[in-house]
């Protein structure tokens, strides 16, 4: 079991606080600073710490040209005078009178999710540091009613978005802290830069008392860590630092390290001969035996985020250098991977389908030594002519050729994708929009694992059977990503369509944490009501729709340098 370690507000007074990491003590930004109407990603116009190129870095490499996102966000400079700024209130979103070709009146939900999310604030030593997982006290809360760190991102990009980034700073420092707490499951400690999977705040109104309380695993289902937990606080740092421009914040020591800690447990070079990190089942969103084992995509993804992101943050001073060059190559290596042997288009699943095995030496084609048997008949009505994307699993004699949303979007943002790879997603989602949205966006994977392979896979879950939960269920949480990447693509009508289909159920049905059925026709048969990023989630997707130049705390445009040549043929060349 693991040593728990707690700060205590007392009587009035903080006992055994270390004054340096006082929240008080913090210098202040002066947001009066901020402008006044949204801004607009020029990215020549506004240059700013994140447009820090490898070029720039250990490894040299030239800066590149605009990209279609550029060109696309320059097409409306000239409707920069019909923004306005709009009052920040719990009850409405920053409006503006243009988004993508159209007025945007405030939708009924909006008023209500907000007031959803201000009720799901928890509260340390007088100030919020974060969200609860939901509010639904409807059965017993088990770990609902904690903040999780991968559950708090669209809330705090929500925050972000309204113009309120103290909380996001709040959770940012206090989830610092607890990374440096003692970390053991079993009598066996942990890598000094996990950050924990969730916190929660005891109040004993007895003894005056708040007692912070961290879990780095010991608790969750499977005693399995969270892999995900310190990239997203990172990516968040970068998304606190995009929207505020202050940078102050990333600049600090502490902050400074807990990257470094976090970043050092990945970059490490050990046995294995990939760039992409091995990891167990559950260690990011599908919490639960999936079959994800081995080299999950969603972790995969993630941790390219990350490592783009930190390149931005790092500080180019004695103690960065060296972690920074580590990311430069780490960079090269893990692009060039992903973009080659997790790929999946029409002309690639035919040179799958004619692997020969057995192959050995630097000439094989079929390097991981996959068998042609092994492919899911689904696959081959699934694959259209036009489209690919992103599999969700590669190593020895294994792909796995589901579909994961969250990864997959992702890669899109972190431009992972190559910009014909982005087109060929979005494509793919068109294509086929029925099985990947039907009627409640979005199916957090795709297709369910049923019959003997569920047994096998899962163990019997019996939260996870078929078309249910992280089994091909629908998670309403992953509109914002959609919503992203949409606007990053320049396709924003595919967001605007997921968004009509939430909006006429989301609220009626409770906010539901995810739907069953083929189609998400049904609520989640153990799905917690009012699930904070469900309404989160909406909200941060209704906002970069009204105003796209929020899509710049989230997304990175791409890098030429580490756009590798491609020998197999893409979906786009039919």
């Amino acid at each position: 079991m693991s040593k728990l370690t707690v700060d205590t507000f007392q009587n009035g007074s903080i006992k055994n606080v270390d004054s340096s990491s006082s929240v008080q003590e913090l210098e202040e930004y002066d947001f009066s600073r901020l402008p006044a109407r949204p801004r607009n990603l020029n990215l020549e116009r506004q240059r700013s710490f994140e447009e820090r190129s490898l070029s720039e870095l250990p490894v040299g490499l030239s800066p590149h040209p605009p990209s279609r996102a550029e060109n696309f966000y320059r097409a409306f400079d000239h409707f920069d005078n019909a923004f306005s700024p709009s009052k920040r209130s719990g009850f409405n979103t920053p409006m503006s009178q243009f988004g993508f070709g159209q007025s945007f009146e405030p939708h009924p939900m909006i008023a209500e999710a907000w007031d959803n999310l201000r009720r799901t604030l928890v509260h340390f030593r007088g100030q919020p540091v974060g969200t609860i997982a939901a509010l639904d006290n409807s059965d017993e809360k088990l770990n609902y009613d904690q903040v999780f760190v991968r559950d708090f991102v669209p809330s705090a990009l929500a925050f972000l978005m309204n113009g309120e980034p103290e909380i996001v700073k709040n959770f940012l420092l206090k989830t610092l802290r607890l990374q440096s707490w003692e970390k053991k499951i079993d009598r066996f400690q942990l890598g000094e830069g996990v950050m924990p999977a969730s916190f929660k705040v005891l109040h004993d109104p007895i003894r005056n008392t708040e007692t912070l309380i961290a879990d780095f695993g010991e608790s969750a289902i499977g005693r399995v860590a969270p892999v995900d937990s310190g990239f997203w606080w990172i990516i968040l740092l970068r998304a606190y630092t995009k929207s505020t421009g202050d940078t102050s914040l990333a600049e600090k020591p502490e902050c400074q390290k807990g990257m470094r800690l976090i970043l050092s447990l990945c970059l490490s070079e050990g046995f294995d001969t990939f760039p992409t990190l091995l990891c167990a089942d559950g260690c990011c969103m599908i919490d639960r035996r999936m079959g994800v084992y081995g080299y999950p995509i969603e972790i995969q993804t993630l941790f390219f985020m990350a490592l783009r992101c930190a390149m931005l943050l790092i500080k180019q001073d004695a103690s960065g250098k060296e972690i920074l060059e580590r990311i430069v190559k780490r960079l090269h290596a893990l692009s060039y991977h992903m973009r080659s042997y997790f790929w999946l288009d029409l002309k690639q699943l035919n040179d799958i389908y004619r692997y020969k095995t057995e192959e050995y030496s630097h000439t094989a084609v079929n390097k991981f030594n996959v068998m042609p048997d092994s492919l899911p008949e689904w696959i081959f009505d699934f694959m259209p002519t036009h489209g690919g994307y992103f599999i969700g699993n590669v190593g020895p004699s294994k792909m796995d050729f589901r579909w994961f949303c969250l990864a997959n979007c992702i890669a899109i943002l972190s431009s992972l994708a190559t910009h014909e790879q982005e087109t060929a997603i979005m494509d793919l989602i068109e294509s086929r929009w029925e099985e990947l949205v039907g009627d409640m966006p979005l199916k957090v994977c795709y297709p369910a694992i049923e019959s003997h392979e569920w047994r096998i896979v899962t163990g019997c879950d019996p939260k996870n059977t078929r078309w249910s939960y992280h089994n091909g269920g629908s998670w309403p949480v992953l509109l914002w990503l959609l919503t992203a990447a949409c606007i990053k693509t320049g396709r924003p009508q595919i967001a605007r369509r997921a968004i009509e289909l939430a909006e006429a159920r989301l609220s009626k049905d409770g906010w539901p944490e995810y739907y069953d059925g083929k189609n998400g026709r049904y609520i989640g048969k153990q799905a917690r009501k009012y699930q904070t990023w469900s309404v989160a989630g909406y909200l941060v997707a209704k906002m970069m729709l009204e105003d796209p130049s929020h899509l710049g705390m989230i997304s990175l445009e791409e890098d030429k340098q580490l756009k590798p040549v491609l020998k197999r043929s893409s979906s786009w060349t039919f």
